[in-house]
């Protein structure tokens, strides 16, 4: 709704545009108590939100009411409903998502302001929702998003997805914001949940947008939904029914969603189309081996190294570093997985990642240290960012206790944003 009627008003009038979506909302709270829901909710709330703005646009016929290129055909009442009855329409509304998408992408926008954008504008969440899961307070992120705004108001009108060369320049922006979208649902710090499935799945949603523009059907972006469907296939067996985490070892792995892993290797495979190899290309691959194997001890460890040794080449990071180290244990013990890790450079970079203490406990209990892997589990836990994630570190805690030496917990493998992207880290942060 938003997208649409920032179309309508122009990108200068977003909180226009939001302000009309509040008054539809604000009708439906008054209208369905006593006509009940209709049958069609959505449509109802966008048909609402369109006479709203035909009323809005009737009484300020001017040029700073509409967006610029619309500006004559608004001014006049023979076009006027014509014309915003055609901009509501399903089809262009969803070119007006890839628009606002691309707009929110903006140069001179950090990645944290690109994100927080489209998961406030595109993604309808509301500031404490955002604030909760970039681990920062409201106001700082009600700032943010105010000065974000404040570019896009600058640009005058929303993005324009038909010039070729600067979508082209602006798409590789809109990869890492879904990216890190997708990220922060599946390994969020958020300080209720560390799992997220609707931020996953809007991320799913928003780059079946872009893969449905001709221009934006690229390998990469192909390789990026491949990685996102065969991790989301995991997401009904990482929390179990008593709302505990589950590590990948322990996953039930009959409760993984076939339907996602098939169409994620489906993705993977037209991603090979193009020349470009990019690190969403190898963490597809990554994920593809893991949603293969039927069983744990079934996993190919030996590719996993070697597809984590092109993705440090490609994109080295202390994270991918880690995930090789774990992928190491598996394949040759937990004496070579403790030596890669302390072979990691800038491992200090990790020492606030609950995850990083857990994986030297999770290696130290398998060679049965008890007291260090116990140790290591409450440096982990005293960085926990979440419920879950403590009821998690404490059950590892209490395999030391229980001497269980044999179950290895890891903690799925952590995915790799850029370091630079402080807030939306899945909890690697400088210290």
């Amino acid at each position: 709704m938003v997208a649409a009627l920032t179309r309508v008003f122009g990108v200068h009038n977003i909180a226009l545009a939001e302000d009309v979506v509040q008054d539809a909302f604000c009708r439906a709270m008054e209208v369905w108590k006593f006509r009940g829901i209709p049958e069609n909710p959505s449509a109802w709330l966008m048909a609402t939100a369109k006479n709203r703005a035909l009323d809005v646009l009737r009484r300020q016929r001017t040029a700073r009411t509409s967006a610029p290129e619309l500006g004559r055909l608004l001014e006049s009442e023979w076009t006027l409903a014509p014309v915003v009855d055609e901009l509501f329409a399903p089809n262009v509304i969803k070119d007006d998502l890839l628009r606002m998408m691309f707009s929110c992408c903006h140069p001179r926008l950090s990645e944290e302001a690109q994100v927080a954008l489209i998961l406030h504008i595109l993604c309808g969440f509301s500031v404490g929702e955002i604030a909760s899961a970039f681990v920062s307070g409201h106001a700082a992120i009600e700032k943010r998003i105010q000065r974000a705004k404040k570019v896009l108001a600058g640009s005058k009108r929303l993005f324009d997805v038909t010039l070729p060369a600067d979508f082209s320049a602006r798409l590789p922006a809109v990869h890492r914001a879904l990216y890190l979208l997708f990220n922060e649902g599946y390994h969020g710090a958020s300080a209720e949940s560390a799992v997220r499935a609707q931020l996953c799945h809007e991320a799913m949603r928003l780059a079946a947008i872009l893969l449905e523009h001709p221009r934006g059907a690229t390998s990469t972006t192909y390789a990026l939904s491949a990685l996102m469907c065969l991790n989301a296939a995991r997401l009904p067996a990482r929390v179990d029914a008593s709302g505990k985490l589950t590590s990948l070892f322990e996953q039930d792995r009959l409760l993984w969603d076939r339907k996602l892993v098939l169409e994620g290797l489906k993705l993977l495979e037209l991603s090979a189309s193009g020349s470009e190899l990019t690190a969403y290309h190898v963490e597809a691959a990554l994920a593809s081996v893991h949603a293969t194997a039927p069983r744990t001890e079934d996993t190919n460890w030996a590719t996993i190294v070697s597809l984590y040794d092109t993705l440090m080449t490609i994109h080295p990071s202390p994270i991918v570093a880690l995930n090789r180290a774990i992928a190491v244990a598996q394949h040759e013990g937990p004496e070579r997985g403790l030596e890669e890790i302390d072979a990691i450079e800038d491992r200090k970079r990790l020492s606030a990642y609950p995850f990083y203490s857990a994986a030297l406990g999770e290696l130290e209990l398998r060679r049965g240290r008890h007291e260090t892997a116990r140790e290591h589990f409450r440096a982990a836990l005293a960085l926990a960012r979440n419920p879950m994630e403590r009821r998690y570190l404490e059950r590892r805690m209490n395999a030391c206790e229980r001497d269980d030496s044999q179950h290895v917990g890891f903690y799925e493998e952590f995915q790799n944003p850029p370091l630079a992207f402080e807030s939306c880290l899945q909890g690697v942060r400088r210290s």
